[in-house]
């Protein structure tokens, strides 16, 4: 069996069993293994340091120390929920969760008023919960409980449709971010329907991004938010998930404008000023384990992972 099959084989095993598992079991299982990934220094904990240090510049060496723990127990229990996610109750996740959302009043008021809405998102807490709550609003709304969203395609190709099965499950339309254009169609008529598409906007993977300053240094980051929202008059809200002690917030920046394409770069700019904003609240919930930065970039990029 080679590599692929066997990260496959991986997934497969954890959504089939750390499902089964007692919920504070499996987050306890889960918490120790992001210590020990952490304590063990390998390239992902060694580059989310790297990222964490421009977030808080002035953490010490202990400080960074903590920080990174706590950011490898939080990346742990995403996947955790991750495949627990399908067995979950949504209208519990959706209690459980709306208590801590703030800032979602301009994104209901356009969806009700039959406009598109586009969530840009980092990488952090767990996205695919704040889908589910959204969902689960829009079905409370009496509007159509369907989320758009696009996933970059994994290998094996087993390991991508098994990704796009999970997210099916709860209530996502998935694209392949690969088939740019069946994509970008879908996207555009979804929003022009007044519908929602999530996408996230930390990390261009196309090499067609804009430059912005990203907490202060130079980044590149995707303009398909920004566009979307200039060719569909859609709504463009920067939004970041996190982690609570027992559940799960999503603060919803102000929307950011987008009158034409023109604007794009800019607009551009704006979701990464709010990203560093929402990000620095809980540094800990960013999962960015990959370079970021322009200055990184020579540095050997990760495998994929599902975002």
């Amino acid at each position: 069996m080679n590599r692929d099959h066997l990260v496959d084989a991986g997934f497969a095993a954890g959504w089939r069993v750390v499902r089964a598992l007692r919920e504070t079991g499996a987050r306890r299982l889960f918490e120790r293994a992001g210590e020990l990934a952490a304590r063990g220094g390998g390239p992902g904990p060694r580059r989310l340091r790297a990222n964490l240090a421009r977030v808080v510049p002035d953490a010490g060496t202990e400080q960074l120390d903590v920080l990174v723990r706590a950011g490898m127990r939080s990346y742990a229990r995403y996947w955790c929920e991750a495949f627990r996610l399908p067995s979950m109750d949504p209208a519990d996740v959706h209690r459980r969760t709306d208590p801590m959302v703030t800032g979602a009043g301009p994104a209901l008021d356009a969806l009700a008023a039959g406009r598109g809405v586009v969530f840009a998102l980092p990488h952090s807490g767990n996205w695919d919960l704040a889908g589910v709550w959204m969902v689960e609003t829009l079905r409370r709304c009496g509007a159509e409980p369907v989320l758009t969203t696009v996933a970059e395609r994994l290998r094996p190709e087993s390991l991508f449709r098994r990704f796009v099965a999970y997210r099916e499950s709860l209530g996502f339309e998935v694209l392949a971010a690969e088939e740019a254009v069946t994509a970008h169609r879908a996207l555009t008529r979804r929003l022009r329907a007044g519908g929602v598409v999530c996408l996230v906007a930390d990390r261009d993977l196309t090499a067609a991004g804009v430059e912005v300053s990203f907490f202060g240094e130079p980044a590149r980051f995707p303009v398909g938010p920004a566009r979307l929202a200039a060719l569909t008059d859609a709504l463009l809200v920067p939004a970041c998930p996190r982690f609570t002690a027992d559940g799960w917030a999503v603060t919803m920046g102000p929307p950011v404008p987008v009158p034409d394409r023109a604007a794009v770069p800019a607009a551009t700019q704006a979701v990464a000023d709010a990203f560093a904003g929402l990000i620095a609240h809980a540094p800990q919930d960013w999962h960015m384990l990959q370079p970021l930065w322009d200055a990184d970039r020579p540095i050997p990029v990760q495998a994929p992972v599902p975002s």
